[in-house]
């Protein structure tokens, strides 16, 4: 569907369990292909994101098995370590495979050019080069874009303090310190995201966490994890639930199994303060990574401000909660910048889609402003610009809107969520 019509609807309501983590999954699946045994996985994120980090460590010699009942079982390469490859590695539109999967080979004696499409080989990677090239390997690219060539060997343990917040850039540094002489250290300027930390201990690997100080020791085995390794829901999947919910009114949604990792909850604090009712419940611990369920209802609208050190814990559901504004509520946010180099200049695109469907918004180089308080958006036409992020954020907008919507390049969200629009019907509330 590279064009989906949407008409609005009344309200949402229900429970759901929403698809597994994408971050999570990157990371169970390239450590998998680390270990040494057979790691078996249930609820890895549908999207193609997480099918091309499995794509890749199967070009590069790790065994993967799919059973019907949508268990994945990774035999992993070991103390061989990973095969060349006979050809460049597709990470298709995922940041998280290119930037992890570089840090995991830099330190094995092979060459492996990893490739992306169009949005993947306009992002930066300069910032994911520079350190492992101070570690000893050889990584090559044209203007610091893919495809990357990553020539890995003996490595050397480097203490680095990476220019932007960034888990992927901490996490590669991390996997190629798996592999070097001492100890390798990551001096986050803001916190970020932590699953490789959590996932590390899953695998037999330790590593020291102090604030945004980050260790790891070279020289450490992973291994597979005994039983079947559950991938909580994907908390950035289920804020678009939570967005929807809290922009119409006489909604109520219960959103479980969802990963309630504190670094992956900024959206929650913001929808709180945006006037939603979200309450968390029923936590448990999974793979290191806390677990429960997010119910949301509408509630007051009140205006929002998002200060540039909330940004790391919310930067890929920035898009919905502008779109949550877009209904009745003023958001602006600042210290964003990073949005700009994502599957899209995410800023531009935000803004530009908002505006099509009737609604106030305006960019500033690092942030924007969404103004949703003269009243519902009349529908119009958006394009996503082949970001799925967007493609979600229109959506909400869309859903509320007075009149019919329609988006662009819809079949992007495909990358992270594949099942969006049979959920929708699932919860949808049609209009009287």
């Amino acid at each position: 569907m590279p064009v989906v019509s949407l008409s609005p609807i009344r309200a949402i309501s229900g429970r759901l369990a929403v698809p597994g983590d994408k971050s999570i999954s990157h990371r169970y699946v390239l450590l998998g292909a680390l270990a040494s045994g057979r790691t078996t996985m249930r609820h890895l994120a549908p999207g193609a994101d997480v099918r091309a980090s499995l794509g890749c460590i199967a070009a590069l010699g790790a065994t993967v098995l799919r059973s019907p009942d949508g268990i994945v079982r990774v035999d992993g390469w070991g103390d061989t370590g990973p095969t060349p490859p006979a050809g460049p590695l597709d990470c298709l539109n995922s940041g998280t495979t290119m930037r992890l999967l570089a840090g995991l080979l830099a330190g094995f004696p092979i060459s492996a050019t990893l490739i992306g499409d169009a949005s993947l080989s306009s992002r930066p990677m300069r910032r994911i080069m520079d350190p492992l090239q101070a570690m000893g390997a050889r990584v090559a690219a044209d203007d610091g874009r893919a495809p990357v060539t990553v020539t890995g060997g003996r490595l050397r343990a480097i203490t680095w303090t990476p220019a932007a917040a960034s888990a992927q850039i901490k996490s590669a540094i991390l996997l190629a310190g798996l592999q070097a002489d001492g100890r390798t250290t990551v001096v986050e300027p803001a916190a970020t995201r932590d699953h490789t930390e959590r996932a590390f201990p899953v695998f037999g690997l330790s590593c020291v966490v102090d604030d945004v100080r980050v260790s790891v020791d070279g020289g450490q085995r992973a291994t597979s994890p005994a039983g079947i390794l559950d991938v909580p829901g994907d908390p950035s999947t289920a804020a678009v639930w939570a967005a929807l919910a809290a922009s119409l009114p006489g909604s109520q949604v219960e959103l479980t199994g969802v990963a309630l990792n504190p670094r992956r909850l900024g959206f929650v604090a913001a929808l709180r303060r945006m006037g939603a009712t979200v309450t968390l419940t029923d936590t448990q611990v999974l793979g290191g990574e806390p677990v429960g369920t997010i119910s949301v209802a509408y509630g007051n609208c009140a205006d929002t401000v998002i200060a540039p050190d909330e940004v790391p814990g919310l930067i890929d559901e920035l898009p919905v909660l502008a779109a949550c504004a877009a209904h009745g509520r003023r958001l602006e946010v600042r210290g964003a910048g990073e949005l700009r180099v994502k599957e899209s200049d995410r800023i531009s695109a935000l803004v530009a889609g908002l505006r099509a469907l009737g609604v106030t918004a305006h960019e500033y180089p690092d942030g924007f402003v969404v103004d949703g308080r003269a009243g519902r958006p009349g529908g119009g036409h958006a394009d996503a610009v082949h970001d799925h992020r967007l493609v979600m954020a229109f959506a909400v907008v869309a859903l509320g809107s007075t009149g019919p919507a329609s988006i662009n390049s819809a079949d992007a969200i495909a990358v992270s969520y594949p099942g969006f629009w049979n959920d929708l019907i699932t919860l949808r509330v049609p209009t009287a």
